[in-house]
């Protein structure tokens, strides 16, 4: 498969996922290269909430919001580990910036200031993440394992996360419904 870029793209599972981690989600890329690619599940909520987040990192919260905002299962690499992704990018310790809308923060001050009203307009919070060694995510594409897309902010941040699957899914004008199980070629 030629050299691709999925960086700020959606992976979006096939129904033949045969890898029950990965199956119905939709991934965002947020880097991908010749190494590999790093990208959080966005569509997978977990019993954690951000209240109960803050709580376990012994941090004060103002914020009411947090009461009920799920933190999300982001992959299975690193899950003690959170993942902040945020617009706009700000200058937090440490970001991997996808591109000028959406950075990757992973370092504690960025929760603090979220917990203070005083973070990113937008966030995601996720615990995990899901990486690629290099030329895996091209194996799995050609293996019909994933669909891309574009990403969308508005996917990302706008939505609840049980939506954004198929509004992924409607960026490519397809609707879930008409995936089919089955493998082919025409």
């Amino acid at each position: 498969m030629k050299n691709i870029n999925l960086t700020h793209h959606f992976l979006i599972a096939m129904p033949t996922m045969a890898d029950s981690i990965f199956s119905k989600t939709l991934t965002y890329i947020c880097e991908h290269n010749e190494q590999g690619a790093i990208g959080i599940v966005i569509n997978r909520p977990t019993d954690l909430t951000l209240v109960n987040l803050f709580k376990q990192l012994g941090i004060q919260q103002d914020d009411f919001l947090a009461q009920t905002t799920p933190v999300l299962f982001g992959g299975p690499v690193q899950m003690d580990c959170g993942f902040v992704l945020h617009h706009p990018i700000g200058k937090w310790q440490s970001t991997l910036v996808v591109n000028q809308e959406v950075g990757l923060t992973t370092s504690l001050d960025i929760l603090k200031a979220i917990a203070s009203a005083d973070g990113p307009d937008q966030v995601l919070i996720a615990l995990g993440y899901a990486g690629w060694a290099a030329g895996q995510i091209e194996h799995e594409l050609a293996q019909n394992a994933w669909l891309t897309v574009p990403a969308s902010s508005d996917v990302i941040f706008s939505m609840p996360s049980e939506e954004r699957l198929s509004a992924a899914m409607q960026l490519l004008g397809i609707h879930d419904a008409n995936l089919s199980n089955e493998v082919g070629h025409a």
